[in-house]
């Protein structure tokens, strides 16, 4: 795992992601009831509707030509699902992504669309795939969501065209799934000299690096299906729990009911649609915990399912 990354490699990333991924834009957004602005980050404007294009475009263009020809797959519940699916059909190569049962049907179709193979497993099971980093029966490259070193690379971008657009920044949002992007973004803003810090955001439902900060190590959780249901496991995987733990200023916890806020924020002040993952960065700041003179918030993905989104807009919760 990369502890630190320099500015080069990850430069050199953001030139493969030419022609992959867009350069996201930056704009404000003063939020309701917590007299600041924050600045939103809009990867929801990706391709796919999600960061997970940098990381499964940078992880492919870095593979060896004759690995990737015979196929690429990856463990997601939609979004890297379709990050990787997006870049195999671009480069022509098959496709195959195993999702747990509670993926969403609209993340599902998604990915269908885009030609790639689907394997439905239990939760469990799909959990496994990303501890032991393989499928049984599948070969090729495999993309880890979260751990890839090329994957947090191509994440690290992010930092760049932040800092580009907020040279003073002093706080940076991230919503937390398995600390792919909240790490590979602190490693960018480490590798190009800013003193900015990366707070994660979570959902109560699935809290596992607030559960493990408080522990002082990595530690298991329960884990309860919810409509954020981009973020969130069992546990830090292992392999993360040291970069998570050095790199990040702690995480900050919101409730569905506070997520379901901040999506609606978005739509109705920003016209920005979110996914609750990718809107928990906006809810953190609109709890009122966070300071700062220069605050971003990363809206990582807006693949919501439209009946979800409309409960939201109607004032309600949706159901997982």
């Amino acid at each position: 795992m990369p502890h630190a990354l320099s500015l080069d490699e990850i430069e050199d990333a953001r030139r493969r992601l030419r022609g992959i991924a867009l350069r996201t834009p930056l704009v404000r957004l003063a939020l309701p009831g917590a007299q600041m602005e924050v600045g939103l980050k809009l990867e929801t404007l990706q391709p796919i509707g999600s960061f997970k294009i940098r990381g499964a475009g940078a992880a492919m263009t870095a593979a060896a030509p004759e690995l990737l020809a015979r196929g690429v797959y990856t463990a997601s519940a939609g979004n890297m699902a379709q990050g990787v699916a997006w870049c195999a059909r671009e480069l022509r190569v098959p496709c195959t992504v195993i999702v747990p049962g509670h993926a969403p049907d609209a993340k599902i179709a998604a990915v269908e669309r885009l030609g790639a193979t689907v394997i439905r497993v239990p939760f469990e099971r799909w959990w496994q795939v990303l501890v032991e980093h393989a499928y049984p029966g599948l070969e090729g490259l495999f993309v880890h969501p979260v751990s890839d070193p090329a994957v947090i690379t191509g994440n690290a971008t992010v930092a760049l065209e932040i800092l580009e657009d907020v040279p003073d920044v002093d706080t940076v949002l991230v919503p937390y799934g398995g600390g792919g992007l909240s790490c590979g973004i602190a490693l960018g803003l480490r590798a190009s000299g800013s003193a900015a810090r990366v707070i994660a955001c979570e959902v109560e439902t699935a809290a596992p690096l607030a559960a493990s900060l408080r522990a002082g190590h990595a530690v298991q959780i329960d884990y309860r299906p919810s409509f954020v249901d981009g973020i969130g496991g069992r546990s830090v995987l292992a392999e993360m729990w040291p970069l998570a733990s050095t790199l990040l200023s702690g995480s900050i916890v919101s409730s569905v009911e506070q997520i379901a806020a901040a999506v609606r924020v978005l739509a109705e002040r920003a016209h920005i649609v979110a996914e609750g993952a990718g809107a928990t960065s906006v809810a953190a700041a609109m709890s009122g915990n966070v300071t700062g003179r220069s605050i971003v918030c990363v809206v990582s993905g807006a693949n919501i399912d439209m009946a979800k989104l409309a409960a939201i807009l109607a004032g309600g919760v949706p159901s997982a």
